[in-house]
């Protein structure tokens, strides 16, 4: 199983989804949930295991008890995003339950019960929000039928709240004295069922903090290292220092000779590519603890085949990578003539921009635990965002039958795109196997540095014309970046239509010659999503350029933008690229690029910023805007310098379009942590590769910011919206960095040109 890329992955229309009454044989797959009451399924039709589109049991139940219980269970993986509250929120809202009566349970790991569960790419909201409407009117409409008969009354006369079903006269009965009468009721048909209308949701579009927080709070929630098991082992991996080593031999006999210490067990790698979802090659050690599996690794004597990447720089490709964007590339979009526009020309600019290679650095470093039984099963905790692609990436290693898999998932200390590769869940079910018990693979921070899927360095470089009348004439940007998918094909030099989509080839703006190329560029190491993807470095360079092109027509960053942007109007860019317009996995009739909607973001945030009067005070503010995973962001950031030197950022104002605010406390809080991420990416952070070896080892060396760093406030200004909801996790980083460049560049004079800047 290798899925298209998360933030890509195509989405099935909503009429393909419907809601029905699990039978008890169904219910009964779901250990976890309580017995009894009226069970109420969702079923999704999403792409199966090989891509093949099916009809899956339920991936959502709604269980109401006769204690007036409501237990739903959670289809994603929660990583602080929130989803696991705000997905059975909107149930329990449509529904009319009690909030504090509600249980949400976690769902293990299964397509064919579950639907997709890949919680990547800023989608869950806006794939489920309307499927999860009406399994909670559904479950209303019935209780409101059963209390009206009940009763002898117009069913019109009813409502729910609070768990409760109430008349107008002033009956009212809770939701478990009726759920027995419900188990023999036919399933309403879809017409008869009403939504809420929005301005009548308790929940929705208000501030819920999550459910987990309290067993967060008092180290009561279980993440993946939590999980112990009876006879449980621990390991510990050397893995290849060089992406595509091999190992020659390895002496085992001081490790073994450690106290605790086990067995050493030889990881297969698969070479180059080394694959998405597979292992690098190594040795583990496996001890019944976690400093005994550390000291024997540490005593293994391995000599390795470095293979093809022993020598590659990172520093040295990017110089490359930045050389060959002063040739023609392969061009992705066009417009016009840019060759004519520039030969005529009253002014050029021409920039380059260069960006890193970024870790996840995810504060949970990855862990997986794995029981292979006598049976010939295997049982898996892991805090994976791709539960499925877990257990396919096992069954494919282990060749096992799928049906013998289960994967359960715990919560995510972090994610970002790290813990949707599966190679780390493998590893525990191949050594499980070989050690005979249960075993807990163990990441270490230096691990986690030294071989993740790092997000891909970048060297772009962009010219822009203005003609002879001053007017903004030409715009040609060339990027190049080894691509995500070289990981599992070492053919792929380009980056995909998909990753360009990313903040590059979707260049909204009223130019009318425009010309965007890349180049060649092959991966030497694993490249994965970071969170924001290829939006990071194309919203850097692109910010960063139109910040230049206003100062050079002598204009505010802010009515510059306006300017070259449309009233409003729906962008359709199928006559100028070269492929078709993925658009995120929707369809544009349904999630069109709209300019109007990205003017009302500018509009908001240099009201609510008072960008004016910052300007006229000679405050340093930068300013950026950006689309990304359909949601619409504007960012202000001002900066000052402290008595030592440093960069200060007192304020940051984002405005934020994301169609209907599912949990505005969670659209708050992911701002503001993208905020701090994104100044991390754009002040501290970075991976550098000598001889093939990555140089950074903990924090140290990758640094993220301190709190003198952080940015002190941060306002969010969530747009009222009745379009349909998008993602949230991701779009806070694009605009961000260039905003704070900008910035930058207002309280020093220099412009920043290559990140992680020193300031």
């Amino acid at each position: 199983m290798m899925p298209k890329f998360p933030f890509l992955k195509n989405k099935e229309t909503e009429n393909k989804s419907k809601v029905f009454i699990p039978s008890r044989r169904d219910f009964l797959k779901i250990s976890t949930l309580a017995s009894g009451g009226f069970l109420l399924g969702v079923n999704f039709q999403c792409s199966g295991p090989k891509g093949e589109l099916v009809t899956f049991a339920p991936n959502v139940f709604i269980s109401i008890d006769s204690d007036n219980q409501v237990t739903i269970i959670a289809h994603r993986s929660e990583m602080g995003t929130g989803i696991r509250t705000s997905l059975p929120m909107i149930v329990a809202d449509e529904l009319g339950a009690d909030w504090e009566k509600v249980k949400i349970v976690q769902a293990e790991g299964n397509e064919e019960k579950y639907g997709d569960q890949n919680t990547d790419g800023s989608y869950s909201v806006r794939m489920f929000y309307e499927p999860m409407r009406k399994a909670g009117a559904t479950a209303r409409y019935m209780l409101i039928a059963a209390a009206a008969e009940k009763w002898g009354i117009d069913a019109s006369d009813c409502h729910t709240e609070k768990g409760q079903v109430l008349s107008s006269g002033g009956k009212k009965i809770n939701f478990g004295d009726l759920v027995e009468g419900l188990k023999d009721k036919e399933m309403p048909d879809e017409a008869s069922i009403t939504l809420k209308e929005f301005s009548s949701y308790k929940l929705i579009g208000k501030d819920i903090a999550i459910y987990d927080n309290k067993d967060i709070a008092t180290g009561k929630a279980i993440f993946g290292a939590d999980v112990d098991l009876p006879n449980m082992q621990v390991a510990v991996v050397r893995r290849s220092p060089v992406v595509g080593a091999k190992v020659i031999s390895y002496n085992d006999e001081k490790a073994l000779a450690i106290p605790g210490v086990n067995s050493v067990h030889k990881i297969e790698g698969a070479g180059i590519p080394p694959g998405l979802d597979k292992p690098l090659e190594g040795v583990a050690v496996i001890a019944d603890n976690t400093w005994a599996a550390m000291k024997g690794r540490d005593a293994l004597e391995i000599e390795w085949d470095l293979g093809e990447n022993q020598q590659y720089s990172s520093a040295k490709q990017l110089d490359e990578m930045l050389k060959s964007t002063t040739g023609n590339g392969q061009v992705r979009r066009e417009r016009g003539n840019f060759n004519s526009a520039r030969q005529g020309a009253g002014q050029v600019l021409e920039r380059t921009y260069l960006a890193p290679f970024y870790a996840h650095a995810t504060l949970e470093p990855p862990a997986a635990i794995a029981d292979f039984r006598e049976d010939g099963t295997c049982e898996i905790w892991a805090p994976t965002q791709h539960p499925q692609w877990a257990r396919q990436a096992v069954a494919d290693a282990m060749q096992m039958d799928l049906d013998n898999i289960k994967m359960n998932v715990t919560l995510l200390g972090g994610g970002f795109g790290r813990k949707s590769k599966p190679d780390f869940v493998v590893e525990a079910a191949i050594l499980s196997k070989a050690a005979k018990s249960p075993v807990r693979v163990q990441w270490t921070r230096e691990d986690d540095l030294h071989h993740d899927f790092f997000h891909a360095q970048s060297a772009q470089r962009i010219r822009a014309t203005l003609d002879k009348n001053g007017n903004f004439s030409g715009w040609n940007h060339h990027t190049v970046f080894p691509a995500i998918g070289a990981t599992a094909s070492a053919t792929e030099l380009h980056p995909s239509s998909g990753e360009l989509e990313l903040g590059c080839i979707d260049f909204p703006f009223e130019v009318p010659n425009i010309r965007i190329e890349t180049h060649e560029s092959k991966a030497h190491t694993r490249i994965g999503w970071l969170r924001s993807v290829s939006n990071i470095h194309h919203a850097f360079a692109i910010s960063c350029m139109l910040d230049e092109i206003a100062e050079a027509k002598k204009m505010d960053p802010v009515d510059f933008i306006l300017s070259i942007l449309a009233e409003n109007k729906d962008l359709d860019l199928s006559d100028e690229i070269k492929s078709d317009f993925g658009n995120y996995g929707e369809p544009l009739e349904k999630f069109p690029w709209n300019t109007k909607r990205l003017r009302g973001v500018i509009e908001k945030v240099a009201l609510e910023a008072d960008w004016k009067k910052m300007v006229s005070e000679g405050k340093a503010v930068g300013f950026a805007v950006h689309k990304s995973f359909l949601t619409y962001v504007a960012c202000i950031v001002e900066v000052t310098k402290g008595n030592n030197g440093q960069i200060i950022i007192p304020s940051v104002h984002y405005a934020v379009d994301c169609g209907i605010g599912v949990n505005t406390d969670r659209i708050k809080s992911q701002f503001e942590g993208g905020a701090q991420f994104a100044t991390s990416l754009a002040m501290t952070s970075a991976i550098t590769l000598e001889n093939g070896k990555v140089q950074q080892n903990n924090f140290d060396g990758y640094q993220i910011i301190r709190m003198p760093q952080s940015p002190k406030k941060i306002h969010v200004h969530i747009m009222e919206s009745m379009e349909k909801p998008t993602g949230v996790g991701e779009p806070p980083v694009p605009p961000y960095i260039p905003a704070l460049c900008n910035a930058i560049y207002k309280l020093t004079g220099e412009r920043i040109y290559q990140l992680p800047f020193k300031a």
